[in-house]
């Protein structure tokens, strides 16, 4: 069994295929295929069913992928003790973050952590919290930047780094504009525009409707929340926003205070409470506040 087996194997699941997989790997395709028919030589037993029109791991792969991935993961903490015990400072850290965020601090973070550690080769990756979580947890990424919701996920440690209010915004002149207020219910009336299901702040208030018996209608979906305020502010609904979002754009939308009950959105920082972290996840999560090295 070779290292390079197992990576060709997590490769192709994550790349979808083959053909993909060889891409990402700068081989050729029949050097993957070779190689992975001589794991399942190996292990006795087929990792990839084959037969349909795409490829899909069989439970044996399913059950052997993780395995593949710590595997993978032992190896480059090995390379990355080495280094640190060299003086050397190399490696790669996988950070996620949630699409359309608009933290302004994690760009300046990754400025930072390039500065001080030019040797180590950072990717970045948008998804959904829900996507992000599962990142995380199967070792995909090293940490990501998710939304919480009112259970937070198992297995990660945690950072918040933002918690603000959710609130609600119209325009100018609409009816909800003379109030300073809003309840919940009331909620029901209005066509309202929103982030998109599976969204952190959409968990939060749908969660946050069911437990209350509201059925809100929503309108429209946009994933980044100044477009929701943009939105609103043309007349269109009324918007569910961060309260940050809801300042910078006074100008065209008046702010509501969401009650009965209040909404909050919290962002924070997650990666796994288990496992050994590589030297380069530990630098970063320590520069963004985190556990210690």
């Amino acid at each position: 069994m070779e290292i390079r087996q197992l990576r060709y194997l997590v490769t192709i699941v994550e790349a979808g295929g083959f053909t993909r997989a060889a891409e990402r790997e700068h081989v050729a395709q029949p050097g993957v295929s070779a190689q992975i028919r001589q794991l399942e030589r190996e292990l006795g037993q087929e990792l990839l069913d084959r037969s349909g029109r795409g490829v899909r791991l069989t439970d044996a792969g399913a059950a052997v992928l993780p395995h593949a991935r710590a595997a993978l993961r032992a190896i480059d903490d090995l390379r990355d003790a080495a280094e640190e015990m060299a003086g050397l400072v190399r490696g790669h850290v996988r950070l996620g973050m949630l699409t359309s965020c608009g933290v302004p601090d994690v760009p300046v973070l990754l400025e930072r952590f390039h500065r001080i550690y030019p040797g180590i080769d950072i990717t970045l990756e948008e998804a959904s919290s829900h996507a992000l979580v599962d990142k995380v947890t199967d070792g995909t990424l090293d940490l990501a930047l998710i939304a919480l919701t009112h259970k937070d996920p198992e297995g990660l440690e945690l950072k918040v780094i933002a918690d603000e209010a959710i609130m609600a915004v119209v325009a100018y002149g609409e009816p909800l504009s003379k109030q300073a207020t809003v309840g919940l219910g009331a909620l029901e009336q209005h066509t309202l525009i929103s982030m998109p299901v599976g969204s952190g702040m959409r968990t939060v208030f749908d969660e946050v409707c069911t437990a209350a018996g509201v059925r809100p209608r929503i309108g429209l979906e946009a994933t980044n929340p100044h477009m929701l305020a943009d939105l609103a502010g043309r007349g269109l609904g009324v918007a569910i926003v961060p309260e940050s979002t809801a300042r910078e754009h006074a100008d065209t939308v008046h702010t509501l205070k969401i009650v009965r009950p209040e909404l909050r959105g919290r962002l924070a920082l997650a990666w796994r409470t288990d496992g050994q972290r590589s030297t380069a996840a530990r630098a970063l999560i320590e520069m963004a506040g985190g556990a210690p090295r």
